[in-house]
């Protein structure tokens, strides 16, 4: 998957998440739920695109952590708007389902950058010795 691809299907996650959190009730657990939901997501969306433009492969991984935070908690917010009862179950799945696609994807991106900056920092001090 390209990287404008994967910004394409994190915009579309954080465009869910909007739609879900306006069909959630009213209500002072709703609204936390709701408010952390928009933040996480919209800010693992954000960020990713920030990656993209990363200036170094530090950099990089530095930006996906924060992503994989942002989507991680994102779900979080997602299973215990369900668990709570704060929306039904059948109408988050496939968005819960997404954001660990997502997920995955970016923890398995940030490994594959830090192994690549492992084998360049050890070809480095091979050249210098």
């Amino acid at each position: 998957m390209t990287p404008e691809e994967m910004q394409g299907r994190f915009k579309q996650y954080a465009l869910r998440v909007i739609r879900l959190v306006g069909k959630l009730p009213k209500g002072p657990a709703a609204e936390v739920i709701g408010r952390q939901l928009v933040k996480a997501a919209t800010s693992a969306a954000a960020n990713y695109r920030a990656a993209c433009i990363a200036r170094s492969r530090a950099d990089f991984i530095h930006k996906m952590s924060i992503v994989e935070e942002e989507t991680d908690e994102s779900t979080f917010w997602v299973d215990l708007a369900a668990d709570a009862k704060i929306i039904r179950r059948p109408l988050i799945d496939g968005l819960l389902q997404e954001g660990q696609e997502l997920l995955a994807i970016v923890v398995s991106s940030k490994k594959t950058a830090k192994a690549r900056q492992a084998k360049a920092q050890s070809a480095r001090r091979k050249q210098t010795q």
